[in-house]
């Protein structure tokens, strides 16, 4: 089979594959709303979260989250320009939506990333060394991140889901990059490819993401700089950090379906969250398709100006307001 040909089928199986997804999600949601979704709730939310602010969020959110930028810190401040509420059952609808949206994000990786799932679904069943390789490493990745949010996330909204935690994050993780940047330490060069990596690498890495559960940090830019740092190449270091991301955001969004999917659902109805989901898709899936082409080029800094130009953008907005 020529490889072009492959490539292409391989793309629309992503694709085909993340469509069906996307339809069963679509039948699960439907179900409760139908099964008894409270009107008056639904129409009272419309006014709240309007399609044109959910496609908002949904685009925000498909573009930031997987560049060293964070999405929780440009969400929750796109969330306060758009002076959506943050406090009592509609704040709570709102972040579930803002978590829920994370699936369009998944989707993208999901399609973009087809064969290295497959490869990682077949290690599962002992038809690919490689592919169990980074399955395992995956999970030991995914672990402490996983543990230390459960244990603390009454204490991580309560105090750090605010402007100014995110706006330290940002000046802090923008300087953090200008500095390794300067020393040519995130930028593309030879390394270790994504089948070298060992556990303790992912040890490493999952460890590093612990330190993205405070909004304005960005799970992308901790898990890539700490990729680097330990000899994979850049290739390498992104890929990880998406396919880690699938698994983080995937149990992040479950987790959160299970606890308030049905409050998002009689908050908001069914077709404002589905939008964003669709429209966080899009966008994530261009959003990593020119963060790859970008990095095969160019080292980080450009995302360190940027943390810091919105850190002093938002500073003023604030001011102002």
């Amino acid at each position: 089979m020529h490889r072009p040909f492959a490539a292409r089928r391989a793309r629309d199986g992503g694709l085909l594959l993340a469509a069906s997804v996307l339809v069963g999600v679509v039948a699960i949601a439907v179900a409760p709303a139908v099964a008894g979704a409270a009107p008056a709730a639904a129409h009272e939310a419309a006014a709240t979260l309007s399609a044109a602010k959910a496609a908002i969020l949904g685009v925000v959110e498909g573009v930031t989250e997987y560049l060293p930028i964070s999405s929780t810190g440009h969400l929750l401040v796109t969330s306060r320009l758009l002076d959506l509420p943050d406090t009592g059952s509609a704040g709570d609808a709102l972040k579930s939506y803002e978590i829920a949206i994370q699936f369009g994000a998944i989707l993208a990786v999901l399609a973009l990333y087809c064969r290295r799932v497959a490869a990682m679904l077949e290690g599962v069943v002992g038809r690919s060394v490689d592919g169990r390789r980074l399955l395992t490493g995956v999970a030991v990745a995914f672990v402490p991140a996983a543990v230390v949010g459960l244990v603390s996330e009454t204490v991580i909204k309560d105090v750090l889901f605010g402007v100014w935690p995110v706006v330290v994050a940002w000046v802090v993780g923008g300087l953090a990059i200008l500095e390794l940047s300067r020393r040519g330490l995130v930028g593309p060069r030879g390394g270790r490819p994504l089948e070298a990596m060992t556990a303790r690498d992912a040890l490493i890495i999952g460890g590093a993401q612990v330190l993205a559960l405070w909004p304005g940090t960005s799970r992308s830019l901790v898990t890539i700089v700490a990729a680097l740092l330990i000899g994979l190449s850049m290739q390498a270091a992104v890929e990880f950090s998406f396919l880690l991301g699938f698994v983080t955001l995937g149990a992040a969004t479950a987790y959160e379906a299970a606890k308030d999917g049905r409050l998002m659902v009689d908050s908001f109805g069914v077709a404002v969250p589905l939008l964003g989901v669709a429209v966080a898709f899009a966008a994530a899936a261009a959003s990593i398709k020119w963060m790859v082409g970008y990095l095969n080029r160019h080292d980080l800094a450009v995302f360190g100006w940027y943390r810091l130009a919105v850190a002093a953008a938002t500073i003023l907005v604030v001011a102002w307001k």
